[in-house]
């Protein structure tokens, strides 16, 4: 699918939890899916497959090091030429990809939401517009723990451990600073009407320009 100008790429940064994924599934229901070729971080995730599941368990998810975000490069850098890509899809129960992939078509806008995309410099200068969704550290770690229950399947105590010992410390170590990047810090996220509402008027201006 060929279009006519080159597409805005958009992202959006964020401690996990922080609503970043709120906030993206707002933009996308808003401007329209038809519109945006919508690319998670967390999709690109390294395959382990080569590795034993007690091995992947003990990986720090949390870290750069952990997404293949030189493949990422590519795939914007292929929908922005009007080329379309497979984005891959990663399993979070076992710990590594997936077969399957999932096709995604050149659009005018590309959305890559994730907590380390400001974190990488050769990333960092693809976006035209950056996002930073702030929150306040207990909400994320509720969020997370739901979300790490009940859509991923992880235990309790799993979660906890996780947290303690690479998410915090990822976030002061990458995260937190990434946020001096950002075009625009959103406090809340999705769920800060008055801030979504302005990105959608600057995104719909971008589109018109």
């Amino acid at each position: 699918m060929a279009i006519n100008r080159e597409p805005l790429v958009i992202g959006i940064a964020g401690g996990s939890g922080s609503g970043k994924t709120t906030l993206a599934q707002s933009i996308l229901h808003q401007i329209g899916e038809s519109r945006i070729a919508f690319l998670p971080h967390d999709a690109y995730y390294r395959d382990q497959a080569d590795l034993p599941y007690e091995e992947r368990v003990k990986v720090n998810y949390d870290h750069p090091d952990a997404l293949e975000t030189g493949l990422l490069i590519e795939h914007i850098e292929s929908l922005k030429a009007g080329h379309s890509i497979d984005l891959p899809v990663y399993d979070f129960v076992a710990y590594t990809r997936s077969p399957e992939t999932i096709r995604v078509e050149p659009k005018s806008i590309i959305l890559v939401e994730g907590i380390l995309i400001f974190a990488e410099p050769k990333l960092r200068t693809l976006f035209n517009m950056k996002l930073f969704v702030d929150a306040d550290p207990d909400l994320c770690f509720i969020r997370r723990l739901q979300r790490d229950i009940t859509e991923r399947g992880r235990p309790l105590e799993s979660v906890i451990q996780q947290y303690l010992f690479t998410v915090r410390p990822s976030y002061i170590e990458f995260v937190e600073p990434s946020k001096r990047f950002a075009d625009v810090i959103i406090p809340e996220g999705g769920k800060n009407a008055v801030a979504l509402q302005m990105v959608i008027a600057r995104l719909k201006g971008m589109l018109d320009e």
